[in-house]
């Protein structure tokens, strides 16, 4: 005759096996299924490394304001407007990087351009690069959430909303052109000519 015990520990011997073996052999559920991510989105710019090395750019505003820089026969950057004098090297330099940051945050089909400023553009960016490329961009309106601008190639395409930062930067050379001296006000001509000597009357 088998004790009362043992019959008990037969039983949750049974189905512990019982739970073990389900456990093991269930279908799993979709939640558990573990789902290898994609590749991230690759950010996206106006100018990759195929465009090749800016070697002039100009910054025209719709008020007429403009400014260029352009690279000389030795290589070294020379502004070439408002006026023509020498450039200062590291911020002409640092305008050029910031043509390759120009980031593509979205693209904006069916838009009106006169909507977004780009009928009769803010700005006008031109940009030449050493493999003979030249690209000119519509500059509109800052966007509703002040993260980008409205630009549209010259040639037509997609409007586009590009990265605030990379643009303020090359407007902020119409304001503040990258001269190599501060170019000095030229003094109105003086008369040198001796004073006429007035003989009093007697």
């Amino acid at each position: 005759m088998i004790r009362r015990p043992t019959v008990v520990y037969m039983v949750i011997l049974l189905a512990l096996a019982g739970a073990y073996y389900y456990l093991n052999n269930r279908d799993q559920p979709a939640a558990d299924i573990l789902v290898t991510p994609g590749p991230t989105d690759q950010p996206t710019y106006l100018f990759t490394a195929e465009s090749g090395i800016p070697t002039s750019i100009r910054v025209q505003a719709a008020s007429g304001e403009t400014v260029e820089v352009a690279r000389d026969a030795d290589n070294a950057w020379a502004l070439i407007l408002p006026i023509e004098a020498k450039a200062e090297q590291g911020a002409s330099e640092a305008a050029a990087s910031q043509v390759t940051t120009l980031r593509v945050l979205d693209v904006v089909p069916d838009v009106d351009p006169e909507i977004v400023g780009l009928k009769v553009p803010e700005y006008l960016l031109t940009v030449k690069f050493n493999n003979s490329v030249e690209r000119t961009l519509n500059i509109g309106v800052v966007t509703p959430t002040e993260s980008g601008y409205y630009v549209q190639d010259a040639s037509g395409g997609d409007v586009l909303i590009v990265s605030r930062g990379a643009i303020d930067s090359l407007l902020g050379l119409l304001t503040a052109p990258p001269y190599l001296e501060t170019p000095m006000p030229s003094l109105p001509a003086t008369d040198t000519s001796p004073a006429e000597t007035v003989t009093p009357q007697p």
